[in-house]
């Protein structure tokens, strides 16, 4: 499936408004995710009598990490989602930097999940088909052969090369979502752009291969929008989250892989995969 046939993800004009509610709504918190390793906030948010609800992380209850000492989580999750709506991606759901009820943090839309669409799996042999991409051959507790696979999916591919030009230290399985509304979405983006290579992600089905039309014609517009000046203002507005040497690696690795027109294979220096997977 092409990208103008692949409908399911957002549109402008669905981001615009998302994004507006996301800034501007009165946010209530109704609960807490206890398996997120920081703070992160269940709330419903409403402005002119729409309501949603949204996933909000203050950067006060941000665990510090040794490795990612600038800038705060909150702000690099905010600035994945600008590489992706400059790419054209699109897999990523809006998000923003605000301030809520316990002060500053990202906040981003709650994504409604199909249980019944898997994206990423264990399974046996047997039951791995042509819809899915092997990414890692192992055994089960009970010895069986078990496979790491995720599916051949064109809005994967375009995660799959968000996750190589942010540097996505964490794409696990569980931050894969299938949306209700078909979209397909990556979440939990706080240790990425690192400048240092430190990519880890379950999404090696396609390494070796070459790229597809739309991600080559997304990471051009990434390029141009990275480039000091453009009108687009990228550049400038990715200094408010990230440090310089940053950026300056950010755009190397966009170019890097327009230039080898294939997803890398795992580099040797970095676990390739999180642990857990999921």
């Amino acid at each position: 499936m092409d990208r103008e046939t692949d409908g399911h993800q957002p549109t402008d004009e669905t981001t615009h408004d998302a994004l507006e509610l996301l800034l501007h709504g009165r946010m209530e918190v109704e609960g807490r995710l206890t398996e997120a390793s920081n703070t992160t906030l269940f709330c419903s948010i409403a402005v002119n009598g729409v309501e949603e609800h949204c996933v909000y992380k203050p950067v006060r209850g941000e665990r510090p990490l040794w490795d990612f000492p600038d800038g705060t989580l909150a702000g690099r999750e905010v600035a994945t989602f600008l590489v992706s709506e400059a790419a054209g991606f699109r897999v990523v759901p809006p998000t923003v930097l605000r301030d809520g009820p316990f002060g500053p943090g990202m906040v981003q839309r709650w994504i409604e999940t199909d249980d019944e669409r898997e994206l990423v799996d264990i399974l046996a042999p047997k039951d791995v088909d042509k819809n899915w991409r092997t990414v890692l051959r192992a055994r089960g507790m009970d010895g069986d052969p078990a496979l790491l696979v995720h599916a051949d999916d064109p809005a994967l591919r375009r995660m799959a090369a968000l996750d190589v030009v942010v540097n996505n230290a964490d794409r696990k399985g569980g931050h894969v979502l299938a949306g209700l509304d078909g979209g397909v979405y990556g979440v939990d983006h706080g240790i990425c752009l690192h400048r240092e290579e430190k990519l880890r992600t379950v999404l090696w089905g396609w390494v070796g291969e070459p790229l597809t039309d739309d991600v080559v014609e997304g990471l051009r517009r990434l390029r141009a929008a990275l480039s000091p000046g453009n009108a687009a203002g990228l550049d400038d507005t990715l200094h408010d989250h990230l440090t310089r040497a940053e950026v300056t690696a950010l755009r190397s690795r966009v170019s890097r892989l327009l230039d080898a027109n294939e997803l890398p294979a795992p580099g040797g220096r970095w676990p390739p995969i999180p642990w857990p997977a999921f």
